[in-house]
C-alpha cells in the first residue's frame, strides 16, 4: 500500500512525521492539540481599553463604592473613632493618561515629557500632580467626612512624592484627611501588604477602628486590620 507522510508537525519542540494511507485526509490535529499558553497580551490590552471606554469600568467603580458607602452609613455611628483607609493610585485618583502613554507597561524611571505619547515614567508622572479624581471614591471620601469618619491614605508612593501627592489630592477635592502614609525613599518590600498592613495596625494602635479599607489591588487589602475590605476593579496592572 502506498503510504504518504505528513511531516513537520511541531509539538512540544519535537518534529513528528505520521504516515497514512493514500487518499486518506490528514487528521485534524489543530482541533486536538491543547496549548498551555496564557491569554494573549495584545488581546487583553484591547479588552481593557474597551472596558474603560465603554463606561463599564466607571459603573463597576461606582458599584463597589456604593457597597462601601452603605457599610459606612451603617457602621460609622456605632464604631469608636471610625476610620476609612484608602489607597491612592487608581483608587482615589486615576492614572489612565499614564497607563495609555506606557501602553499598559509599568515604566517607573525616566522622564515624562511627550504626553499624550509615551514613554512616561510613573514617578515623573506622579510628580506632575495631574491625576484626576475617581468620582465614586471622592464621593465616598466626602460621605466619610460628613459622618465624622477619619480618612487615612496608605500608598506605595515614597516620601519623595509627598508634596506632589498632597497637592494633587487637594486639587481634585481630597481635603481634611487625617493622615498620609508613604514608604521611605529607597525602601523595598516584596509585597505591598508588607508595608500597608503594618500602617493599618499603627492606625488601630492610635485608637481608631478601621471600618473599611478600599483599594484596587488585592495587596492593598491583604494582611487584616480592617473590619471590611472593598476591592475596586483594575484590569490594567497588578502590584503583588
Amino acid at each position: 500500500m502506498v503510504k504518504q507522510q505528513l511531516c513537520n508537525l511541531v509539538f512540544a519542540g519535537i518534529t513528528v512525521c505520521l504516515c497514512f494511507g493514500a487518499g486518506s485526509p490528514p487528521p485534524a490535529f489543530a482541533q486536538s492539540i491543547e496549548l498551555a499558553q496564557p491569554p494573549n497580551v495584545g488581546d487583553a490590552k484591547i479588552a481593557a481599553t474597551a472596558y474603560y471606554k465603554s463606561g463599564a469600568y466607571e459603573r463597576d467603580l461606582a458599584a463597589v463604592n456604593a457597597q462601601a458607602s452603605a457599610w459606612l452609613a451603617e457602621r460609622a455611628p456605632r464604631a469608636t473613632r471610625p476610620a476609612l483607609v484608602l489607597d491612592i493610585d487608581d483608587t482615589a485618583i486615576s492614572n489612565w493618561e499614564d497607563i495609555v502613554a506606557d501602553d499598559f507597561g509599568r515604566v517607573f524611571d525616566g522622564p515624562c515629557r511627550t504626553l499624550p505619547k509615551g514613554p512616561c515614567g510613573w514617578v515623573a508622572w506622579d510628580l506632575l500632580g495631574r491625576s484626576t479624581a475617581i468620582a465614586a471614591t471622592l464621593a465616598l471620601f466626602k460621605q466619610a467626612r460628613s459622618l465624622g469618619v477619619a480618612v487615612f491614605f496608605i500608598t506605595g508612593r515614597d516620601e519623595t512624592q509627598r508634596a506632589a501627592t498632597r497637592r494633587n489630592l487637594r486639587a481634585v477635592g481630597y481635603r481634611d484627611y487625617q493622615g498620609l502614609y508613604m514608604p521611605a525613599k529607597g525602601s523595598r518590600y516584596a509585597f505591598a501588604a508588607d508595608f500597608k498592613a503594618p500602617q493599618r495596625r499603627k492606625i488601630e494602635e492610635a485608637g481608631y477602628t478601621i471600618i473599611a479599607n478600599v483599594g484596587d489591588q488585592p495587596s492593598d487589602l491583604a494582611g487584616g486590620h480592617a473590619e471590611r475590605t472593598f476591592l475596586l476593579p483594575n484590569p490594567y496592572y497588578r502590584i503583588p
